[in-house]
């Protein structure tokens, strides 16, 4: 088996700022991320040719669990006026709801969870893969949130390799990080990622991490110390190899740092189905295909994903 999980929001949000919104439907309204996202799918499942492909979405992209854990989770990106909504660019909203419909149309599975992101979903068919798979598959996850290099694993006698196909800086290009690149790039491996993510904070996010440690001291310090709960656990006992004002730093921002790390760690056990995630042999609705291309000017997308998908 080769499995691919895409991180759906982050790859058409990406495909929209990629690509003008002058390319429109007929009557005017844009389909850039619509067409960016299927061009990507098409390109994807020709070059990596996988066997199971599952389109993983945001059921719930700011959940309360992870709010009451620290408030400022994601809070600068509230719409203003929706707030259960995230806030977007007024064009991309409705191609959401229009790229969701051509991929039930094409057959390709989404999967999604109340209460959970699409992170969740990822980390929870990835685990799932890597526990029942064997050396000879694959897990790939396509997506530009460099969280989910946290699921990174090499290849052992019992279990497949999983990597991030990370699209820098666009889904124009794809970078392959595994073990040994996130190594080379970050310093850490990936399994240790997610503490690094914690100590040095991401605005991105509403994560402030801890003043004056940057991702450099926090890669140091992770490195040194194996883990979060060990560097803080040092922290307690005056550990002579931290400062004497960075361990008081530490005490002082424990509670958020313990929080923090629930927040930015990936649920690997999400309740999902059994999902088959099969590639599609064929169109599941190949009426509604012909409706939604003809409708939104998207039959040379569709025809070069289908292509990828059924030839």
């Amino acid at each position: 088996m080769k499995l691919m999980l895409l991180d759906t929001a982050s790859l058409y949000f990406r495909a929209f700022h990629a690509l003008p919104t002058s390319i429109t439907a007929p009557d005017g309204m844009p389909v850039n991320a619509v067409r960016g996202f299927l061009d990507l799918l098409g390109t994807l499942i020709t070059r990596f040719k996988p066997s199971h492909v599952v389109a993983c979405l945001d059921a719930d992209w700011r959940p309360a669990w992870r709010v009451e854990l620290v408030s400022t989770y994601k809070a600068q990106r509230v719409d203003q006026t929706t707030p259960d909504r995230e806030s977007a660019p007024e064009a991309l909203g409705p191609q959401v709801e229009i790229l969701l419909e051509v991929l039930y149309a094409l057959g390709v599975t989404t999967a999604s969870a109340p209460q959970y992101e699409a992170d969740d979903v990822i980390a929870t068919l990835a685990t799932r893969a890597t526990q029942t798979g064997d050396r000879d598959d694959q897990v790939d996850i396509v997506t530009g949130d460099r969280d989910l290099f946290a699921l990174v694993r090499t290849r052992t006698a019992a279990s497949p390799a999983v990597r991030v196909l990370y699209p820098v800086p666009s889904v124009a290009k794809l970078v392959v990080m595994d073990a040994a690149e996130i190594l080379s790039r970050y310093g850490v491996p990936p399994e240790q990622y997610a503490d690094v993510a914690t100590l040095r904070g991401d605005p991105s996010d509403g994560l402030p991490g801890v003043a004056g440690v940057g991702e450099k001291t926090a890669v140091r310090l992770i490195g040194e110390f194996g883990s979060l709960s060990q560097l803080l656990a040092a922290s307690q006992r005056d550990d002579p190899r931290l400062r004497t004002s960075l361990a008081s730093k530490l005490r002082q921002h424990q509670g958020y740092l313990e929080a923090a790390a629930r927040v930015v760690g990936l649920v690997r056990d999400v309740p999902l189905p059994d999902i088959d995630g099969v590639v599609p042999a064929a169109l599941a609705d190949q009426q509604r295909v012909i409706e939604l291309a003809e409708r939104y000017n998207l039959v040379n997308p569709i025809r070069r994903c289908s292509k990828a998908l059924y030839d």
